[in-house]
C-alpha cells in the first residue's frame, strides 16, 4: 500500500494518517477515505455517484454531506475553492484532486519523506492570527435564521470552524445571545463531522426544547426525500411479507387433514396479510425512518422508541376502525387488538434494526450483501420474540384474530384448528398460537428490514439537493 506526498503533506492509507510538518491532522474516517479516493483517482474528475458508492457505500446521505466533507478537507489542506490547489469542483459532476506533483512511494521510503516534512512549519491560518477568531464566527452562526441551503451551509461552516478553535470556549461565548438555540443545534449537528470536537449538550441548557426541535428540523431537511422513499420501501417490504405469510397459511389450512377450507382461502388470507403488513409497515417504517434521520447519539434507544410510536399510531387506529366496522356492518363484537401489538412489534423492529445497523456512522443505513441479510435476520428475530411474548400474553396477531372472528361468526371456514392438529394439539392452543405469531412477526420484521434498507440504484435519485 503506497503513501502519497504532495506539497508539505504526507498521506498514509496504511496508517490512516495525514501529516503536515510532523503534525498529524485529525480527520474523521469517512473524510480520510474521501481524500484517499480523490488522490488515487487524481487523473480524472470523480463523479458524485462514484464517491457515494465508495465512501458512503452502506449509508444514504444528503448531498450536503459530501459538500461538508470537501469543505473540511479544503480547510485542513489550506485550500481555496475559488483558486484550488488541491480539490477542484467540477460543475454538475463531482470533484478532482488537481495538485500536479504527487509523489507515490512505498512505506519504507515514505518514512524518510515524513522526516523531511517534519522540518516544515505549517503556516498560521487566518483564524489563528486573528485577535479574536471566535466572535466573527459566532456572528455568522447567529445572525439570521436558516432559510435555505446557502444559509445552512454558511452556518455549518462557521460551526465547524468554531469546533476547530475549541467547542467548550465557543459554547461559553455563545451564551444566550439572540439565536443561540439554533446555533447550539448547528454546533451539535456538526460535531460528529469534526475530529476531536467537544460535546454539545442540549439537556439542561437554556431553551433546550427549541434547540432540540431545531436540530430535528435540520436533520430531517437533509434526509427528507430519502426518508420518504425508505418509508414507502418499508411499507412495500412488509406488505410482501404479509402476502407470503397469508398465502402460506392458507395453503397449509386448505391442505391440513379435517379442514373444511377451500383452496381460495389462500388468496383471501394473502390479501388480508398484505393489507395488514402494508399498514403496519407504513407506520413502523415511518417511525424508524424518523428516528434514524434524527438520531446520532443514543441511536438504539431513539430508533426503538420511534418504532414503538409509529406502531402505536397505526395499531390503535386500525383497532378502532376494525371494531367499529365489524359492529356497524355485521353486528359482531370481536376481541380485535392492534394498539398494544403495534407498540410491541414497532419497538422490537426498531431494536433489532438499530442493533443490526449500529456500525454505520450517520445517514440512513443501506447495508449491502451479507450485511443486508444480517440486518433482516436480526430484525426478524427481534420481531419473532415480540410475537411470542404477545401470544403468551393472550394477544393474537393476524392469524389468531382471524380464528377468533371465525369462531364468533359461526359457519366460517377460516378456523385454524386443523393447523393445531399438525403440531399435535387438539384445538387452537398455546403452542399453535405461539408458532403462528412467531412466524407472522418474524416475516414482518424481515420484510420491513429488506424494504427499509433498499439501496438506491443511484444516490442522485434520493439525495436532497
Amino acid at each position: 500500500m503506497p503513501r502519497y506526498r504532495f506539497a508539505e503533506f504526507t498521506l498514509s492509507p496504511r496508517r490512516r494518517t495525514l501529516v503536515r510538518g510532523g503534525r498529524e491532522l485529525p480527520l474523521i474516517p469517512r473524510y480520510f477515505d474521501l481524500l484517499v479516493f480523490l488522490v488515487e483517482r487524481r487523473h480524472e474528475a470523480v463523479h458524485r455517484r462514484d464517491i457515494f458508492d465508495r465512501v458512503w457505500s452502506e449509508v444514504v446521505v444528503s448531498d450536503s454531506a459530501l459538500s461538508q466533507a470537501v469543505r473540511t478537507l479544503r480547510r485542513t489542506l489550506d485550500d481555496d475553492s475559488r483558486e484550488p490547489r488541491f480539490i477542484r469542483t467540477v460543475s454538475r459532476h463531482g470533484y478532482q484532486f488537481v495538485y500536479p506533483d504527487v509523489v507515490v512511494d512505498e512505506e519504507d521510503e515514505a518514512a524518510a519523506a515524513s522526516n523531511r516534512a517534519a522540518a516544515v512549519e505549517p503556516p498560521a491560518t487566518p483564524a489563528a492570527a486573528a485577535a479574536d477568531p471566535f466572535e466573527p464566527l459566532l456572528v455568522r452562526l447567529t445572525r439570521s435564521p436558516v432559510r435555505d441551503a446557502a444559509d445552512e451551509e454558511d452556518a455549518r461552516e462557521a460551526a465547524e470552524l468554531l469546533h476547530g478553535l475549541g467547542t467548550d470556549e465557543a459554547l461559553r461565548r455563545l451564551g444566550t445571545r439572540p439565536g443561540h438555540a439554533l446555533a447550539r443545534a448547528v454546533l451539535r449537528d456538526t460535531r460528529w463531522d469534526i475530529a476531536n470536537a467537544g460535546s454539545v449538550p442540549l439537556v439542561g441548557q437554556p431553551r433546550a426544547f427549541a434547540a432540540a426541535a431545531a436540530l430535528v428540523r435540520l436533520r430531517l431537511r437533509r434526509a427528507a426525500r430519502a426518508a420518504a422513499a425508505r418509508w414507502l420501501g418499508a411499507a412495500a417490504g412488509a406488505a410482501a411479507a404479509g402476502v407470503c405469510a397469508g398465502a402460506l397459511g392458507g395453503v397449509l389450512l386448505a391442505w391440513a387433514p379435517g379442514s373444511g377450507a377451500r383452496p381460495e382461502i389462500a388468496g383471501v388470507l394473502a390479501f388480508l396479510g398484505g393489507l395488514t403488513g402494508a399498514i403496519a409497515g407504513a407506520g413502523v417504517g415511518a417511525g424508524l425512518t424518523f428516528g434514524e434521520a434524527t438520531a446520532r447519539s443514543r441511536r438504539v434507544a431513539i430508533v426503538t422508541a420511534c418504532g414503538a410510536a409509529g406502531g402505536a399510531v397505526v395499531g390503535y387506529a386500525a383497532q378502532w376502525l376494525s371494531r367499529a366496522a365489524l359492529e356497524t356492518l355485521a353486528g359482531l363484537q370481536a376481541p380485535i387488538g392492534g394498539g398494544v401489538e403495534g407498540v410491541v412489534l414497532g419497538a422490537m423492529s426498531g431494536l433489532g434494526y438499530a442493533i443490526a445497523t449500529r456500525r454505520l456512522e450517520g445517514g440512513l443505513a443501506a447495508p449491502r450483501g451479507v450485511r443486508r441479510v444480517e440486518a433482516a435476520a436480526i430484525t426478524a428475530s427481534a420481531c419473532a420474540l415480540g410475537g411470542v411474548s404477545l401470544a403468551l400474553a393472550g394477544r393474537p396477531l393476524v392469524g389468531g384474530t382471524i380464528h377468533a372472528l371465525a369462531q364468533t361468526s359461526g359457519g366460517a371456514h377460516a378456523l385454524l384448528t386443523p393447523l393445531a392438529h399438525l403440531v399435535g394439539e387438539p384445538d387452537f392452543g398455546p403452542l399453535t398460537r405461539t408458532l403462528i405469531a412467531a412466524g407472522e412477526a418474524g416475516l414482518f420484521g424481515a420484510g420491513l428490514a429488506v424494504g427499509l434498507t433498499r439501496s438506491p440504484r443511484s444516490h442522485e435519485s434520493l439525495i436532497t439537493r
